[in-house]
C-alpha cells in the first residue's frame, strides 16, 4: 500500500466550498514565461487574480546567485538540517526527474526569501487559500489542479481534470536523509508560511482523490515549490 503524506500531518484544515463562483482560468498569452537565475524557463497561468508558474521550481541557485547545495547523501542532507541551511535534491537523486518534477527543497531554502525568480515569490498559505477557494474549495480543487491521465500520476488519478491549468505533478517528497517517497502518487508543495508554533506548512495532492490538504511538516523535509507573481 502506498504511503500517504497526510499521515505525517500534525493537523488538517477543514475544507470549504464557495456557494457560487465565476470560473476563469487561462494560460497567459502575453509575457507568458518566466526564467530563473539558472536559465530554466517556466510557463505561467492566470487563475483568478493570481499568476502561477505551471511547473515546479528547479533552480539550483538563490536569485542573488548563491549556490544551493545539492544534498545527495544522508550526511549532506543531515548537515543542512542541523545547520539550518538551504539544500535541494532531485527525487531519488536522479537528475532525470529535474525536467519533469523539478527539485525538492528543504524549508531553509524557502525561508531565505530568495528562492523564487525576482518579481516572483514562493506561494504563501494565503496564495494557496485564494487558489483553492477560487476553484471551489479544498474538497474539489485538487482535481481541477492535477494533470490528467496516468503518464505521471499512477492509476486511478481520481477526479483529475486540470481545468485550472495548474498542471500539478506527483513529484513525491523526501522524508529524511535518503528516504524518498511516493513519486507518481503524491505531490507536496511548501508554502512560505509558518504556523503559530513555527511549523512550516505545505499542501498535498494524491492520486486517489481530488482533495487538496493542508498540513505541517519538519523544515528538514524535501518538498516541491510553486511560485506566484508578485
Amino acid at each position: 500500500m502506498k504511503k500517504n503524506w497526510r499521515l505525517l500531518n500534525y493537523s488538517l484544515l477543514i475544507s470549504f466550498v464557495l456557494l457560487s463562483l465565476t470560473y476563469s482560468c487561462k494560460k497567459d498569452d502575453d509575457n507568458h514565461q518566466v526564467k530563473d537565475i539558472d536559465g530554466n524557463v517556466y510557463n505561467t497561468v492566470t487563475i483568478g487574480t493570481q499568476v502561477w508558474m505551471v511547473e515546479n521550481l528547479k533552480t539550483t541557485h538563490l536569485n542573488d546567485g548563491t549556490p544551493i547545495p545539492n544534498a545527495i547523501d544522508s550526511l549532506e542532507w543531515n548537515n543542512s538540517a542541523t545547520s539550518y541551511t538551504p539544500a535541494y535534491c532531485w527525487n531519488k537523486n536522479d537528475p532525470k526527474n529535474k525536467s519533469i518534477y523539478g527539485a525538492l527543497y528543504n524549508f531553509y531554502s524557502v525561508e531565505t526569501g530568495k528562492l523564487a525568480p525576482k518579481g516572483w515569490h514562493v506561494a504563501t498559505a494565503a496564495n494557496w487559500n485564494t487558489l483553492t477557494a477560487f476553484l471551489g474549495g479544498d474538497s474539489i480543487a485538487g482535481g481541477k489542479m492535477k494533470e490528467t491521465g496516468t503518464s505521471h500520476w499512477i492509476t486511478p488519478n481520481t477526479d483529475a481534470t486540470n481545468t485550472s491549468g495548474f498542471t500539478a505533478l506527483p513529484g513525491g517528497f523526501r522524508v529524511g536523509y535518503t528516504i524518498f517517497e511516493n513519486v507518481g502518487y503524491t505531490g507536496v508543495w511548501w508554502t512560505s508560511t509558518k504556523s503559530v508554533t513555527e511549523s512550516p506548512s505545505g499542501r498535498s495532492l494524491i492520486s486517489s482523490d481530488g482533495i487538496i490538504v493542508t498540513g505541517y511538516a519538519f523544515s528538514s523535509m524535501g518538498f516541491s515549490v510553486r511560485c506566484v507573481k508578485d
